[in-house]
């Protein structure tokens, strides 16, 4: 019987290369990259919320003092110098002769549109549109007390030049007594120029 051939030893196990231990602990130390991250999103995009608000309201206030320094005004100005007033017999009116300065201070000329009468009295607010120019004298015959310090009549479309002044009177009328009148708690001339958007008003 041949001898019985001995048995292979056992071939070890490979043990790593040194090249493949070093890419791993490569692979370990490479640069993290956190996949959830939403780079679109309004946290990334946008600036820190104290920011916006601080611009927002910078805008705001320029806003406002733009609008402020812009803002209409009257084309003039001026005084209610007298205020004479007479009870008309058997009515519950009374006619009233307001005489007032006026100054254009604008750069171009003013032109009157309309002009009316404002009362305030305890009990509420009236209004009466100025009588027509033409019928002063026919007033003033009737009542000469509404002569005293009277100027001439202020009528629409009479017009002031830039820089000009002058003193003029209208004439108006409320539906109450005079003795009401004379609890009122102020009067008003109002004047509304053509192409202006506030009236200018004059008041005792």
């Amino acid at each position: 019987m041949p001898d019985q051939l001995p048995n292979p030893a056992p071939v070890p196990p490979a043990t790593p290369s040194a090249p493949a231990a070093s890419t791993t602990t490569a692979a370990q130390r490479g640069p993290t990259i956190r996949i959830g991250d939403e780079f679109g999103t309004a946290k990334r995009n946008l600036p820190p919320i104290k920011v916006l608000l601080l611009t927002l309201g910078g805008v705001l206030v320029v806003a406002g003092v733009v609008s402020f320094l812009q803002r209409a005004k009257p084309q003039a100005a001026g005084s209610l110098d007298n205020v004479t007033a007479v009870q008309i017999p058997g009515q519950d009116a009374a006619l009233v002769a307001l005489t007032f300065t006026l100054r254009n201070s604008a750069e171009k000329p003013l032109w009157v549109h309309s002009i009316h009468g404002k009362l305030v009295t305890p009990s509420g607010e009236l209004t009466s549109d100025a009588v027509s120019a033409v019928d002063f004298d026919r007033y003033y015959q009737a009542f000469p007390a509404l002569k005293a310090n009277a100027q001439p009549a202020l009528a629409p479309e009479d017009k002031l030049q830039p820089g000009q002044e002058l003193k003029r009177t209208v004439i108006v009328s409320f539906a109450l007594t005079l003795d009401a009148f004379n609890q009122r708690r102020s009067v008003s001339v109002i004047i509304q120029p053509y192409d202006q958007p506030l009236p200018i008003t004059l008041t005792k």
